[in-house]
């Protein structure tokens, strides 16, 4: 399919195990082979866009000259020398934005060659209570161990100080409303804050959120002086396990069920009024089975007053959780979300979380607030 030149099967085995897919695809402005949704952000980069499909198109010499000398391997040697450790290399089913930026990194920028780092700037932030996206003075400070905004350009005092060790990033996109979409989650008074913004440029935002995992790597190395850097890189930032709407009751069970928006955060499932909210309206922890929790499907026969047929039972050492979903699809998702977190042995450093959260509820103690702490930092 190379005139009259085929790629041999352990190259295209290499590769397809790198990629994890068929790499069906090739830059022969690069050399290198890519799956097809990489071979669409190559396209739509000026300096890439030359992108070839393996199966169909035909090569020039010296086109093939450069992909057998150059190949997935030796691009990687040249294009990601430097990748700091804290660095996410996103896969396939990462979110556009972050695959265009680490493409963009490598090839375009050359980052991992001169590593430049962004610490301060201005990114467009929702108000907590107006919904409105203005404009905010974000500084990133390690050495202060904090991520910091402040109201008013002019400010001495900031608005707010996330602590490095309970921070957590993850891109949004669709919630949000804006491809850049960034909620920043982390604690305050032991429940979860959400912030919410955006950059019009993605790779101020794709800078950021680097930053923050480097900020988390640097905390998590002081931290855990014994840790290696691949048990520390899982740590830095996580996607939400599962997210989406669905009815819940009371813990009488008998009070009528409400729409509410879930969010499973590890072990925390939290639940809000509204996607975009500063603040939950209760957090439960789940714990694992040795710990007595356990996933049933469906709801006990006497419960009433509930919309949505397909319902989840959740059995904790001290009380039932009730929810319902729409269609049986997402009950399925739900329990299967549910299920990782209760299959899995909680480690030591978890049990200090084990607390259900409301706003309702009275404020921990200092001493408790200092080992949910501890705990979020440990297991985030």
């Amino acid at each position: 399919f190379v005139k009259g030149t085929s790629f041999d099967t352990g190259t295209i085995r290499a590769v397809h195990a790198r990629l994890g897919r068929e790499p069906d695809w090739v830059s022969v402005t690069l050399g290198v082979f890519v799956c097809q949704g990489c071979s669409l952000i190559h396209r739509s980069i000026e300096s890439l866009r030359q992108v070839k499909s393996v199966l169909q198109d035909t090569f020039e010499d010296k086109e093939i000259e450069l992909i057998t000398s150059m190949g997935n391997e030796a691009a990687k040697a040249k294009y990601e020398q430097q990748v700091p450790p804290f660095y996410h290399r996103p896969s396939h089913t990462d979110c556009r934005i972050l695959r265009e930026q680490w493409i963009r990194a490598k090839y375009e920028r050359q980052e991992f060659i001169h590593i430049e780092k962004q610490e301060e700037g201005f990114l467009w932030k929702r108000g907590r209570d107006n919904g409105q996206f203005l404009s905010r003075k974000f500084i990133l400070s390690e050495r202060e161990g904090a991520l910091k905004y402040f109201n008013k350009q002019d400010a001495k005092e900031p608005k707010a100080i996330m602590r490095i060790q309970t921070l957590n990033a993850t891109f949004q996109p669709a919630k949000i409303g804006n491809p850049c979409g960034l909620q920043i989650t982390y604690l305050r008074d032991n429940s979860t804050r959400n912030i919410f913004v955006y950059h019009e440029d993605s790779k101020e935002m794709v800078d950021w959120f680097t930053a923050i995992r480097a900020a988390r790597f640097h905390y998590q190395k002081v931290a855990f002086p014994g840790a290696n850097d691949e048990d520390l890189v899982p740590r830095l930032t996580r996607n939400f396990m599962k997210e989406g709407y669905m009815e819940k009751t009371g813990p009488r069970h008998t009070e009528g069920f409400k729409k509410r928006w879930f969010t499973m955060d590890d072990r925390r499932l939290m639940y809000f009024k509204d996607p975009l909210d500063a603040y939950a309206r209760g957090e439960v922890f789940i714990g694992s089975k040795e710990n007595s929790y356990t996933v049933v499907s469906g709801l006990p026969p006497s419960i009433q007053g509930y919309h949505w047929k397909y319902g989840i039972t959740i059995e904790t050492p001290d009380r039932k959780f009730l929810f319902a979903c729409e269609t049986e699809a997402e009950q399925k998702d739900w329990i299967a979300a549910f299920q990782r977190v209760v299959n899995r042995p909680m480690m030591p450093q978890e049990y200090a979380g084990t607390q259900t959260h409301s706003r309702h509820r009275k404020k921990l103690s200092k001493s408790e607030s200092e080992k949910l702490t501890v705990s979020l930092s440990l297991c985030s």
